[in-house]
């Protein structure tokens, strides 16, 4: 058999590699929590705010049309998703709506738990 034919694939087995996978992503933030990495907390925190933001101020910007000799097209379709995720970024940078206070506190709460 080829090393390039489809192989068949074991669902137990890629379950059992998930779960391996998933404990291994758990084991490194209780390190990082041992580690009392508290600034990784905030930074994750912001990041997560600035992330719900920009989901928050997408639609806002979908119902905008850009006919004109300047405006449409792919081009502006993927650029217009970048400058909402910076706003996201930035509005979270100044302090956002709040969230990032509540994360960060309950990730420090949950990462404490042995």
């Amino acid at each position: 058999m080829s090393p390039f034919t489809k192989a068949a694939v074991d669902p137990a087995l890629l379950a059992q590699q998930g779960k391996a996978s998933a404990g291994k992503a758990a084991a490194a933030v209780k390190r990082g929590a041992s580690a009392g990495n508290e600034a990784a907390a905030a930074k994750a925190a912001q990041d997560f705010e600035a992330m719900f933001i920009a989901q928050m101020l997408k639609p806002m910007f979908q119902g905008l049309s850009t006919e004109g000799m300047f405006g449409g097209g792919k081009g502006e379709e993927m650029y217009r998703s970048l400058l909402v995720e910076e706003y996201g970024k930035t509005i979270a940078q100044a302090g956002g709506v709040g969230i990032a206070d509540q994360v960060k506190a309950e990730m420090l709460k949950l990462q404490e738990v042995k």
